[in-house]
Formats: C-alpha cells, sequence, structure tokens
C-alpha cells in the first residue's frame, strides 16, 4: 500500500474553477461606497435625524438597507457538521481505472480536476471548539469536465447505525439533551451513552470514537473514508463495489484527552488555524486516494455483509490500491461566500460511479437535499458560486427563491417542438447517464437482512488490533464519558454491551465506573487488521510546530543553527519568551519572540525547545509559566530538548532528573550540559519530533512534581 508520488509539482491555483469564481470576486480597494443599487454613498457614519439631536428619519433608505441586510446575513447552521472549514485545491491521478469504471476523472491521468474539500466535527455548533472528542467530516467536492462529484466522507471508515431512519434518534441523543442544551459538543452525556446501550450496532463505531482517531492532531493529519459501498461502472456497463479512503501523507496522528481540553480554551479554532496557516506557508496539504475495489460475484464472499456500514473491509483482505492524489492549495477568500455556502450531496455523480442497496446511503440521498433547501433558501442552491459546476447548465428547471440565471425561450418543458426539443437529452455514449441495471426482487417490508446482526466481531477486531497505548486510551475514554453519565443504569448497560466485545476492555471499563463486566460472552476476534492502529502510519517532523524558549544571553550562534535546521526539516518555530519585547543574545543580536508566556500554551506545539544561557534561563525561571510549559509538553509525551543552563529549566518542571541522579532520562527528554549544541543534537530533536510522541515515557510521581 506505499503510496505513489510523481514528483513536487507547483499547484495550478489558475485552474478551471478558480477562473469560474474569479467572475465572482469582487475587490473594494480603491473604490468608491455605493449601495446595492449602486448609489455612491456621501456618509457611512451618521443616520438621518431631524436635527443632531432629533428622531431617525425613516427615509434613509441607506440605514434601512444597511440594517436590513445586518438582521438577515445569517442562515440556518447544518444540523449536523455545522462547524467546518474548507480549501481549495486539485486532484490528479496517477493511473487509469478504466477497466473499472468510466469516470474521466478517474480514467485520463493527464487531467488535474479541481475541487474543495471541507473537513468538519458532528455534533457541534457553529460556536463550538475543534478539538472535541467526535467524528470528523471530510467532504470533498471534484468540479470535473462531466459535472460535480460529491464524495461525501468521515475521518472513519463506519457509523453508527445501519439505516437511516434511526438516524435523526441518533443525533437526537448526541445533541445537547432539551431541558438545558447541555453539554455542547460533547457525548458524555445520559442520552447518547442511553442511545449506544440500546442500540448494539453502534459498538464498531463507539471503539473508533473512544480511540484517538477522535482527536486528530490536524486535518491535515487524519484519514478520510466514503463509509459506504458505491459502485464502479465500466464502458462496457460491469459492474464492481467500491470503496474510497483517502490517506494523509503526513500521517495519521492525534492529540491527547486532556490537550484537547486545553486547547479548546486556549485556541479553539486548533485546526482551522492550522491548516489555514499550512496553505499560506506553502505547506501544501496532500492526501492520497485510494480504493479497495470487489468483484460482484464476491458480494457474498465475507463474513460480514459489504453494504453493513458499521462494518469495514480490513485491508490485510482487500487491499488499498492507491491511484491518485489530492493537494489542497488555495484559502478560500470568504468563508461565508465558499464554506459556509457549499452544498454536499451523496448524490451528486458522474458516469461511472453509482449506488448500492446500503440503507444508510439510500436514506442520505434524500437527506441532503433535503436540507439544503432549508439552509441555502430554496432549490437554486445549484448556482451559488462554490457550487456551480465548470461545465454548462442546461434544463428545464425555472424560477424558485435566488434564481441567478435568466433564460430567454418560450419553451421550459420536455418534450416541446417549439424549440426542436431543446435541451435535449444524450445516450451514455455522448456522456449522459445512467443508472447501473441491477435485478432487484423482493417483498416490501420493514426488516433488516440476516446479514446484518452481527454488532461485535468488528468492534473486538478493532479492540485487538491496537496497541497497549491505544487500548489504555481507548479505556480512559470510555471512563471518562461513563463518567459523566449519571445513571448507572445506562452505565451498567454500556458495559454489557461491550462485555460482548472484549472480556478485558469491559473489565477496565467497569472498574472505573463502577459497574460490573459479564464474563464469557465476548466475541472471539475472527482476525487483527495491524492498518488500524495509528502506531503503524507515516512519521515525519514536516510542518510540526516547536516552542523554542529563550531569554536574556541566549547564545545566538545556537539559536541560529537551530532555526536553521528546523526550517531545512520543513518544522516551524515560534520564539517563546518572558514578554515580547525584542531580546538580546549574547553578542548583542536582537530576537522578536512570537509568543509570549502569557500567550502561548505548550498545547499549542508539537515539541519544545529550552535555549542555553544562564540569565535566560533565570529570565524564564523567575516566571512560574515556564516550568508549567515544560511539565504539560512533557505530560502529553511531547519531545523536550534543553542546553546548558536550560536544562535548570525541566529539572524545576520536573521533567529531566537531575545531575545526582544515574543519569538516564524519561524518554524523549533530550540534554546537553555542554553551553551549545551542536548539529547532531538538532538532528535528534527533529528525529524526535517526528515521532508524534514518546509513548514508553513513565510518568513517574517523583517527575511530575
Amino acid at each position: 500500500m506505499e503510496g505513489k508520488d510523481n514528483g513536487k509539482k507547483s499547484p495550478s491555483v489558475d485552474n478551471a474553477k478558480q477562473k469560474q469564481l474569479n467572475a465572482y470576486r469582487v475587490t473594494d480597494q480603491g473604490e468608491a461606497l455605493t449601495t446595492n443599487q449602486g448609489l455612491r454613498v456621501e456618509d457611512d457614519e451618521h443616520s438621518l435625524k431631524v436635527g443632531p439631536r432629533g428622531p431617525t428619519i425613516m427615509e434613509d433608505f441607506h440605514f434601512r438597507e444597511k440594517m436590513t441586510h445586518f438582521d438577515h446575513e445569517r442562515i440556518p447552521e447544518r444540523v449536523v457538521h455545522a462547524r467546518g472549514f474548507g480549501a481549495h485545491g486539485e486532484f490528479e491521478l496517477y493511473e487509469s481505472l478504466a477497466e473499472y469504471t468510466k469516470a474521466k476523472f478517474l480514467t485520463d491521468t493527464s487531467l488535474r480536476t479541481p475541487l474543495f474539500v471541507r473537513f468538519s466535527t458532528v455534533a457541534g455548533s457553529r460556536g463550538s471548539s475543534d478539538t472535541v472528542r467526535d467524528v470528523r467530516g471530510f467532504a470533498v467536492k471534484f468540479y470535473t469536465e462531466e459535472g460535480n462529484y460529491d464524495l461525501v466522507g468521515n475521518n472513519m471508515p463506519v457509523f453508527f447505525i445501519q439505516d437511516a431512519v434511526k438516524f435523526p434518534d441518533f443525533i437526537h441523543a448526541v445533541k445537547p439533551e432539551p431541558p438545558n442544551e447541555i453539554p455542547q459538543a460533547s457525548s458524555a452525556h445520559d442520552t447518547f451513552w442511553d442511545f449506544v446501550g440500546m442500540n448494539t450496532e453502534t459498538a464498531h463505531m463507539i471503539m473508533w470514537v473512544m480511540s484517538g482517531r477522535a482527536l486528530p492532531r490536524s486535518f491535515r493529519m487524519m484519514e478520510g473514508f466514503g463509509v459506504h459501498t458505491f459502485r464502479f461502472v465500466n464502458e462496457q456497463g460491469k459492474s464492481h463495489f467500491v470503496k474510497f479512503h483517502w490517506k494523509p501523507k503526513l500521517g495519521v496522528h492525534s492529540l491527547v484527552w486532556d490537550e484537547t481540553q486545553k486547547i479548546a480554551g486556549k485556541d479553539p479554532d486548533f485546526n482551522r488555524r492550522d491548516l489555514w496557516n499550512a496553505i499560506e506557508q506553502g505547506n501544501y496539504p496532500e492526501f492520497e486516494l485510494g480504493v479497495q475495489i470487489l468483484k460482484e460475484e464476491d458480494e457474498f464472499s465475507f463474513d460480514f455483509d459489504i453494504l453493513d456500514a458499521t462494518k469495514l473491509w480490513p485491508e490485510e483482505i482487500v487491499p488499498i490500491r492507491i491511484v491518485g492524489k489530492m493537494t489542497l492549495t488555495r484559502n478560500t477568500d470568504n468563508f461565508f461566500a465558499e464554506t459556509e455556502q457549499v452544498a454536499f450531496h451523496v448524490g451528486h455523480l458522474v458516469p461511472g460511479i453509482d449506488f448500492t442497496n446500503d440503507p444508510l446511503l439510500q436514506g442520505r440521498l434524500f437527506s441532503y437535499t433535503d436540507t439544503q433547501l432549508l439552509r441555502l433558501g430554496g432549490p437554486n442552491f445549484a448556482e451559488i458560486p462554490i457550487n456551480r459546476p465548470i461545465t454548462p447548465v442546461h434544463n428545464n428547471q425555472r424560477d424558485g427563491m435566488h434564481r441567478m440565471t435568466i433564460n430567454p425561450g418560450q419553451t421550459s418543458y420536455h418534450k416541446n417542438g417549439l424549440a426542436n426539443n431543446d435541451p435535449a437529452p444524450v445516450p451514455p455514449s455522448e456522456g449522459g447517464y445512467r443508472h447501473y441495471e441491477e435485478k432487484v426482487d423482493g417483498r416490501k417490508i420493514k426488516a433488516r437482512s440476516n446479514s446484518f446482526e452481527d454488532h461485535y466481531s468488528q468492534a473486538s477486531m478493532f479492540w485487538h488490533s491496537m496497541s497497549p497505548v491505544e487500548q489504555n486510551q481507548i479505556v480512559n475514554a470510555f471512563r471518562f464519558e461513563l463518567g459523566k453519565v449519571i445513571s448507572k443504569q445506562i452505565r451498567q448497560r454500556v458495559v454489557d454491551v461491550f462485555s460482548h466485545v472484549a472480556e478485558d476492555l469491559a473489565e477496565q471499563i467497569a472498574e472505573g465506573i463502577g459497574a460490573t463486566a459479564t464474563k464469557g460472552v465476548a466475541t472471539e476476534p475472527t482476525a487483527i487488521s495491524p492498518a488500524l492502529s495509528m502506531m503503524t502510519k507515516t512519521k515525519t517532523a514536516a510542518t510540526r510546530k516547536v516552542a523554542v524558549m529563550l531569554g536574556t544571553g541566549y547564545r545566538t550562534a545556537e539559536v541560529q543553527a537551530l532555526l536553521k535546521a528546523l526550517t531545512a526539516a520543513k518544522v516551524r518555530a515560534d520564539i517563546v519568551s518572558k514578554t515580547l519585547v525584542p531580546v538580546s543574545g549574547n553578542d548583542g543580536t536582537l530576537i522578536e519572540p512570537q509568543q509570549s508566556l502569557l500567550t502561548a500554551a505548550s498545547v499549542l506545539y508539537d515539541a519544545v525547545y529550552v535555549a542555553g544561557g544562564a540569565q535566560g534561563a533565570d529570565e524564564l525561571l523567575s516566571d512560574i509559566a515556564s516550568a508549567g510549559f515544560v511539565r504539560e509538553a512533557f505530560q502529553h509525551y511531547k519531545t523536550i530538548a534543553a542546553v546548558g543552563d536550560g536544562v535548570r529549566l525541566l529539572i524545576a518542571a520536573g521533567a529531566a532528573q537531575d545531575a545526582g541522579s544515574d543519569g538516564s532520562q524519561p524518554a524523549g527528554v533530550l540534554l546537553t550540559g555542554q553551553e551549545s549544541a551542536d548539529a547532531a543534537f538538532f538532528t535528534s530533536f527533529i528525529d524526535g519530533i517526528a515521532q508524534h510522541r514518546h509513548w514508553d515515557r513513565v510518568l513517574q510521581p517523583q517527575l511530575l512534581k
């Protein structure tokens, strides 16, 4: 499953979609202020009054227009995925998939397809924090030559439920509770876990949500999945089943729970800011597209139903084929016009891609259009610039709220003789979409296939595929979430459910919440899938963020060499000092801090470096926040380095042993007693950052004094 790379290419920001959007971009710089009718405005500071202290006159049309527009600036937020962030990019195909699909953007390797991606949380409102424990939406709109194709997925390959009719119930359960609208953007409450305990099909997805997958370090460091089983259809009309995957080139990495809670207070826009800054700095996020493909005749070859959205296809059984790459190259010009108004829909298809009978997918085909009608004011949401296809649009649909096109002519119906039956349908050979002709036979019935009845085997596979570190994180997540549940009956019922998943898991959960695990009912794992563990993913220091702590008298040569080494490794560094006043080095060189101990926090960085210099160390130690900064990074298993007198700060923070110890240091803590560090020390520091976290670090009480 090794990815392919055709070499680093300059992003093509002048693609077809960007050219189209240029017609809608308005620059106000140097222009006269006008009303929406184009009338130039003399004054925008005062309303029209009867005398300077008299009443405002209603004939002030400029005031009325300005205030009316302001009063109507908000639209209904999405019921789910309300908090999102988007970016533009493009897709390049490594190899043709013509054997499986006739979708042009997946068969012509010369194309670079424009796209827009929106990442999001699911449960919280628009004003919630980025770093809550939650599923992340991963939706991509391809502006293809054959029309828009939307791949609307998540950062987890499975879902909570099997049938869309239960989706309103699930969302009602996870949303804040009706009596008090508490808690916001959190699943740690009674109604959610009551739903879990009563609906055992959730078991597999809950394992993912209790893992680090629900706490991504960055949008750039999480996988994406189409979740459902779709169809590829080739030119000959032959069908294959397919699942879609996005693989981040930076690897898959998470935060730790304590860290996410603190980030929510320090910077609730943490993931948004990370993506925006990466693109602005030219560190364009890259995700490779992978597909799992099955022949139709293999539909019933597994011990799970391939149409069950609570199941994945283990990569060890059905390998992932890497076929292309998405690169995000441009931030939005206006968040509302683009990210907030973008309208995704699993039913936006192109020839060569079709649906299956997955009952969750079938329900989504209705839901997405319905919600856009409410949010975006009517049926013409496809005419909003961010939603417009780059292909021409011709049909007999007319009128409605916010119609943007002017369609001349006498006819708006099919068939017609007055206009020679234009616009005319086209056959598949000319690009007309034809649904796959699947034979369907059965009685109308409200039921679910018996093949959907297994709720535990893949949840068990997930648990047994995790490393001990990840298993410990999952147990603690359960204990936190269920520890917030008031009802003891609900807590016990959830433990009963997960007793079927793994006995040791249930016992550890029960021990922390005052419940009892049931013995002898656990499902034996049918397989182990190493691909499910984040510990097996790519590790790199590129685009990570380091806090370089220093004070007066820092050794200029050392810091300059460090910054050069970090830049070469594509690591971003912030100078953090006691204040934002420029700091003088040992040779008088001034350096300007980007952050002070008041504005910075270790949770916003991937690693910490404490520079040498006695006076600087004294300055940092004089502020209690400096020791807290280092201690917190230590508790979150991050790489920490210190040089010379800077080591004193680590000792004071309990992150390093003093000179009287046996000389060994905790994992990921790098020290040198020399007055200045050398290139080898910098290399070790960067290598440590690449590891993401040092999970084998033992957090002994004496080191956390």
